[in-house]
């Protein structure tokens, strides 16, 4: 039995404004953390190699669990798994604001992690299933549009903070955030309870454990050890050999971690394919831009951090416009435009150049952030469209997986070309790769607005 929630106008805007949050805190822990990375360093005495791993292992978390996180919403029931999570997120926060060693922070940022995947992930699929199908675009738009605040507001709240109360105050942040979000979603979250006859498919899981660490790994030392190493060359095959022992064990699964099945399905495919085309662009060029516009002018942090500013406001106030484009017109229309302007940003960046243009410098940010909130938001919609309410869940785990492999995977290549071909060639061949990643991207909105448009003709058709 399911006891739906009907929502007035107040309490609609009081669940999304909590779910909004959740993400939110969410995306900020992402990229707040960065900036007090020098300040952990000098109050625990360890090398840069050691402070890294508070980054690394809370991303290794994050993309093993948002698959695991929606199946135990599936088991569950995503209130409960949403609130577990926040409760997890919280008591790791606190642990790690609270750390009196760099092991127990870094432990602290694992677990952190694994209830960021629950916030990524039941965040959206609450919101879908509880805003009506016409209005979903325009939630998921304020939602993207919340999570872009979030990555935009990191660096600076990061800095801020710890200038006035220390490294500690970025992870305690989190806990009065928590508690908010909670008050808003109370009360207001249907209650649906998951399958109890569906098992969590806990050794599947296990092997896609053993499929995506030795990538992310990969992606952390491939500089130091080179791609041909023993040791690189020993985590690709670890990966490859648990990718085919997790496809031969998910295909005889009674109830599988992935729906295989779920893959098939060209339009979610297509709809996964551009989220990790999107994640490509904007993880290579965000890591590249600082040093380029170090490079271009004179600038102090501050400085740098306004120089970036357009890219990820422009970010935040486009999504929720694309979101209402997305139901008005379907996601595919909206994401060859977000397409187009990916590209046209990744031209003009790749004529940066001394001396330079203030003018073009911005336009090629504001494209870019225009491009990214136009994409973020519509590609989840479409993968979701493309798949039965049942399957929302693991669409959504699926396709934010990817969308994190692929950013991470795509920043270790385009690092390695910035670093070989030098500051200004490579920095120019990288945007130029990522222009052409991103026309590709938008042929391939094309031909699936073409798709959908010919299924709606064919069964109007059929209708009369």
């Amino acid at each position: 039995m399911t006891d739906r929630v009907n929502h007035t106008p107040r309490q609609q805007i009081g669940l999304i404004t909590g779910i909004c949050i959740a993400s939110f805190a969410g995306c900020l822990d992402f990229t707040i953390v960065n900036t007090a990375l020098p300040a952990i360093q000098q109050h625990f005495p360890a090398g840069l190699d050691g402070v890294q791993w508070v980054m690394t292992l809370f991303v290794i978390a994050l993309c093993c669990c948002m698959v695991l996180a929606t199946r135990l919403a599936d088991r569950y029931g995503k209130r409960e798994v949403l609130y577990g999570g926040m409760l997890l997120f919280t008591l790791a926060s606190l642990s790690a604001g609270l750390a009196v060693s760099l092991p127990m922070l870094v432990v602290s940022r694992l677990i952190q992690g694994a209830g960021c995947a629950v916030l990524y992930t039941a965040t959206a699929a609450i919101l879908v299933e509880s805003i009506a199908e016409s209005q979903r675009g325009r939630a998921l738009g304020l939602l993207f549009a919340a999570n872009g605040l979030g990555l935009t507001l990191g660096p600076v709240a990061g800095g801020v903070l710890v200038e006035l109360l220390g490294w500690r105050a970025v992870f305690l942040i989190n806990v009065p955030l928590m508690a908010f979000s909670y008050f808003c979603c109370l009360g207001k979250i249907a209650v649906k309870p998951g399958s109890k006859t569906q098992s969590v498919d806990y050794p599947g899981w296990i092997l896609l454990i053993g499929v995506l660490v030795p990538l992310l790994l990969l992606t952390v030392y491939i500089s130091h050890w080179g791609l041909f190493s023993p040791a690189s060359l020993l985590l690709l095959a670890i990966s490859l050999i648990s990718l085919l022992l997790f496809n031969r064990y998910e295909r005889r699964a009674t109830s599988p971690l992935i729906q295989l099945g779920v893959l098939s399905n060209r339009l979610f495919r297509r709809a996964c394919g551009l989220s990790i085309l999107l994640a490509v662009f904007y993880c290579s060029a965000f890591l590249l831009m600082p040093f380029k516009l170090l490079e271009l002018y004179s600038l102090s942090a501050a400085q740098l951090g306004v120089m970036l500013l357009p890219v990820t406001l422009v970010m935040a106030l486009v999504s929720p416009l694309t979101g209402k484009l997305s139901d008005r017109f379907g996601p595919w229309p909206v994401l060859a435009a977000g397409f187009v302007m990916l590209a046209l940003s990744g031209i003009l960046q790749s004529r940066f150049s001394a001396p330079p243009s203030l003018a073009m410098t911005v336009v090629a940010f504001v494209l870019m952030g225009a491009g990214w909130g136009a994409i973020l938001g519509p590609s989840v919609a479409a993968a979701l469209a493309a798949l039965p309410e049942t399957l929302h869940g693991q669409g959504i785990g699926i396709s934010w997986t990817l969308h994190n492999l692929g950013g991470a995977l795509g920043l270790t290549i385009a690092t390695q070309i910035y670093q070989r071909l030098g500051t200004e060639t490579g920095y120019s061949w990288v945007m130029v790769i990522l222009a052409l990643l991103s026309l590709l991207g938008v042929g391939l909105a094309f031909v699936s607005w073409r798709s959908t448009r010919r299924k709606l003709a064919d069964a109007a058709t059929g209708a009369e």
